[in-house]
């Protein structure tokens, strides 16, 4: 099997398995507040590349833990996730039309219903967290788990990057404000999807942690990169989301700052960076190294 196909069957091995607890975890759209429930939803089950609970089971498979335990981090990191875009799409934030190919949650219903859905997916993920059935974990290990998952999405994680994104707008910031920006709004949600799948070996050598903590600040840098790049080089049809729009609206990216060139040799050195850091590991880690691959040269 080659690596193309591997990380093709292992994307659509763990996007099937998130899908299956994402419809479990998330209430039926025939519950009172139904318009509620279906926004929830219409903005969580909606396709998706489902990267960060990939990265949930991959990191937890790297140090031997069984994918059954994972379910409901992986879970609870799609619903941050999922929450964040129905947000940032809103018009008082990056005001989108369009995610994944739809009409963005606020198009489809109302800012209202939106806003209100993004408020009850975030609860709903530290609830999975607390109370996943599935999950053999401890007190303290459920504890230390909501502590990582609240500080990546706080104002010391992706809210504080989104407030920083929307401070740039239209302003000239330099390549370290940059980078502190997106390790804020996109990489610390990333870094906390292998953070969780850590935490649930708690027995796991702390030298394979650190390695395992490295390669996740590096990708998600480069996956911040990487959208940058698509922002320039894609289309719309192919994002499922308005190409150009960060040009448009005077934001600040890395093509803008280092030239497209510049920005294509940044994002593959910090996939290097990110493999490297995998090289004491063995096979188990293997579809980090494929994710790593994955995130640097996708279109989507």
């Amino acid at each position: 099997m080659t690596t193309e196909s591997a990380l093709k069957q292992y994307l659509e091995q763990c996007q099937q398995r998130v899908d299956a607890a994402l419809e479990q975890q998330l209430p039926a759209d025939s519950i009172q507040p139904q318009r509620l429930h279906q926004a929830m939803r219409y903005a969580t089950l909606n396709g998706g590349k489902r990267i960060r609970p990939m990265l949930v089971y991959a990191a937890g498979a790297a140090l031997g833990v069984a994918s059954e335990a994972l379910d409901g981090a992986a879970c609870a990191v799609e619903l941050i996730h999922a929450y964040s875009l129905i947000h940032d799409d809103l018009p008082a934030m990056d005001d989108d039309d369009l995610r994944r190919g739809r009409p963005t949650c606020h198009k489809a219903f109302d800012e209202a219903t939106t806003i209100l859905a993004g408020d009850a997916l975030q609860t709903l993920a530290f609830k999975v967290l607390c109370r996943e059935e599935s999950a053999p974990f401890s007190a303290d290990i459920r504890l230390a788990m909501l502590e990582a998952l609240a500080n990546a999405s706080g104002s010391r994680g992706m809210a504080g990057g989104q407030a920083l994104d929307l401070a740039a707008v239209g302003r000239q910031i330099d390549l370290a404000q940059l980078e502190n920006m997106h390790i804020h709004k996109t990489g610390a949600l990333i870094h906390a999807s292998v953070r969780l799948g850590c935490l649930a070996a708690p027995a796991a050598d702390p030298q394979q942690v650190h390695r395992l903590e490295h390669y996740a600040n590096c990708i998600g840098l480069a996956f911040q990169v990487q959208d940058d790049i698509l922002d320039v080089e894609g289309d719309t049809e192919t994002l499922g989301k308005t190409q150009g729009k960060d040009q448009a609206n005077g934001k600040p990216t890395y093509p803008s700052l280092i030239g497209l060139k510049g920005a294509k040799e940044l994002a593959q050195s910090l996939r290097q960076d990110a493999l490297d850091s995998l090289a004491a590991l063995d096979r188990q880690a293997d579809p980090l190294r494929w994710l790593a691959d994955y995130i640097v040269n996708r279109d989507v």
